[in-house]
């Protein structure tokens, strides 16, 4: 081997060498393993709330349930989705179960605030297109529900964003002809309808337009 090769070797090993002293010394290779585990067992506790929160959810929508059981169910779903975010605020189906929940109680504007959360960008990343689009769905219906004024033109923002990353939701079809009838765009209108009918063949003309 060449001396030069042999000397560079020598000193890369060395360098390597008193940098693993230096770490070691200062207890960084623990410090980096305590923390991935506590990540991991925050992670792991996280989703744990979220499956409880959403089993509550489910629960507080069946009809078998008074008003007041469903409300109790529906609050104790929110407490879980509270505890997951708090532990993984950057998992976006938390936040989504949040909103799900505050909406089911008729709390319609925080149910947007959380909405706007989980598809924020930091946030959104942890979605697959399909759930980022339903998300979006869920926004936009929750904009028209409480009818803002000016804020149609948001919702067909989002509905034309859902759409393109689920395009087999006839109901993000449906609401995006509803918006454009709003407009006045009945071209438009009626390309969504069309759409939602392609997607859902047994949905009529006349369910797809909301008659």
């Amino acid at each position: 081997m060449d001396p030069m090769v042999s000397d560079i070797l020598l000193q890369v090993g060395l360098f390597l060498l008193v940098v693993f002293m230096f770490l070691a010394a200062h207890n960084v290779p623990q410090k980096i393993l305590t923390k991935f585990r506590y990540r991991n067992r925050a992670t792991f506790q996280a989703k744990r709330h979220f499956v409880r929160g959403a089993q509550l959810l489910s629960q507080a929508r069946s009809p078998a349930n008074s008003r007041s059981a469903a409300s109790s169910l529906a609050k104790q779903a929110e407490e879980e989705a509270e505890k997951a975010i708090r532990l993984d605020p950057k998992d976006a189906a938390a936040h989504i179960l949040k909103a799900l929940t505050l909406d089911f109680q008729g709390f319609k504007t925080s149910a947007l605030e959380s909405l706007d959360v989980a598809l924020s960008p930091l946030a959104a990343k942890s979605l697959s297109d399909r759930e980022r689009g339903d998300a979006l769905f869920k926004r936009a219906e929750l904009t028209m529900e409480m009818n803002r004024r000016g804020r149609v033109d948001s919702a067909v923002n989002d509905l034309t964003q859902a759409v393109k990353l689920n395009p087999e939701s006839a109901k993000a079809f449906n609401l995006l002809g509803k918006c454009y009838e709003s407009k006045n765009m009945k071209e438009e209108a009626e390309k969504a309808y069309e759409m939602a009918r392609k997607v859902k063949p047994e949905v009529t003309r006349e369910e797809a337009m909301g008659k």
